[in-house]
């Protein structure tokens, strides 16, 4: 399984280094495969593969 998928969880809000730009998304879903990300900045939420995110930093209530 892998690492960062078991560290996201739908609700948890991320920061990502994407496209050249650190971004601020809320995680919508995440598998062992793919997480799909809402920028929260009218883009369309996007799919991207759990191997391709690179450092996460993750902002999150769970323990």
């Amino acid at each position: 399984m892998n690492g960062l998928a078991t560290r996201l969880h739908a609700g948890d809000v991320i920061e990502v280094d994407l496209e050249s730009d650190s971004i601020s998304a809320l995680v919508l879903l995440a598998t062992d495969e793919f997480v799909i990300l809402d920028p929260c900045d009218d883009r369309t939420p996007i799919v991207v593969r759990a191997e391709d995110l690179g450092p996460v930093r993750v902002f999150s209530d769970h323990q």
